[in-house]
């Protein structure tokens, strides 16, 4: 494990949990006196290069994101597995090298999208492969609270990775075709706060994604529109309710009524963290594999330079 840090003290403690954790590697004393104190038998490292000198089979990076391009493919050209915090990269070229390296040298490479092991979203992708719902037109997400404002990254790239991984699963993967964004820098110059974004898919799929640190009220849902169904996951109350409704071709509405589906109550890091040790023993694809993150990445940037930088 790389970073034991605010978001990488969560994975140290659920692999050790999983009893893989073999070593933890950070710069920052006070974490170290930390991980020592609580994990008395994982070995501590100070330095990058002594882990990748090491037999383990895998490394974890829960490090900047500006270092996880260079770290990333240290680790992969030293002969390890990886799995990768969000966003993968910031660069969609270096995402793709990453992706095309673990690829060519049958490496496992997997990207922390998080979402993507939620039950509920493993839910409605069942339940949209199913064909209940219909062919999916439409997916719009928002991410917004009144939260901790960063200055080393704008709230895009902070919140966004979740949701776009989210709507490239629910509607089957498809190639991006057009973004248009726009943003506000309500507390610092330079640093959105408050994001929207549409996306137009090759396939005639569109989504609409919004995400704020600068807001009163915490929200946190994923809207599906098909043509039959319309699917709407409250991540706040765990619950996703299908509304059986929409309109006919007389352009009439039609409502059959709704109804909820409560999800089974599940840590997603764990199972996360479980998904990528399956992986390591099996050799299967993550299901938030490299080219799932390169995709990511692509529309993370694109949007960046829409915002103008």
């Amino acid at each position: 494990m790389v970073g034991a840090g605010n978001w990488g003290k969560n994975l140290v403690r659920n692999f050790y949990e999983l009893g893989a954790l073999v070593g933890v590697a950070e710069v920052n004393p006070d974490l170290r006196v930390g991980v020592t104190a609580a994990y008395g038998d994982v070995a501590i490292y100070t330095d990058y290069q002594e882990v990748l000198a090491t037999d383990v089979q895998a490394v974890v990076l829960a490090t900047p994101a500006p270092t996880h391009y260079q770290m990333a493919m240290a680790a992969l050209e030293a002969g390890k597995d990886v799995f990768v915090e969000k966003p993968m990269t910031l660069r969609t070229q270096e995402a793709r090298l990453l992706a095309e390296y673990a690829e060519a040298h049958s490496r496992i490479l997997m990207v922390g999208h998080l979402l993507l092991y939620q039950p509920a979203i493993t839910w409605m992708r069942d339940y949209i492969a199913s064909g209940k719902a219909g062919e999916v037109q439409h997916v719009t997400t928002q991410r917004v609270k009144l939260g901790k404002v960063r200055t080393e990254e704008n709230v895009w790239w902070s919140f966004a990775p979740h949701d776009i991984s989210v709507v490239l699963d629910l509607l089957g993967n498809p190639k991006i075709k057009s973004v248009q964004a726009y943003g506000h820098a309500i507390l610092q110059p330079g640093i959105e706060d408050n994001v929207h974004v549409d996306l137009g898919f090759e396939g005639g799929q569109t989504a609409h994604i919004h995400c704020s640190w600068y807001w009163p009220i915490l929200q946190r849902s994923t809207v599906v529109i098909a043509n039959e169904q319309m699917l709407i996951y409250d991540e706040v109350s765990q619950t996703v309710t299908v509304h059986d409704k929409g309109v006919d071709i007389q352009l009439n509405n039609r409502d059959r009524g709704s109804w909820s589906v409560k999800v089974a109550a599940s840590e997603p890091l764990k199972m996360e963290c479980e998904h990528f040790l399956h992986c390591l023993n099996t050799r299967e694809h993550p299901r938030s594999d490299g080219w799932n993150g390169v995709a990511v990445v692509e529309i993370l940037q694109k949007a960046q330079e829409v915002l103008g930088g």
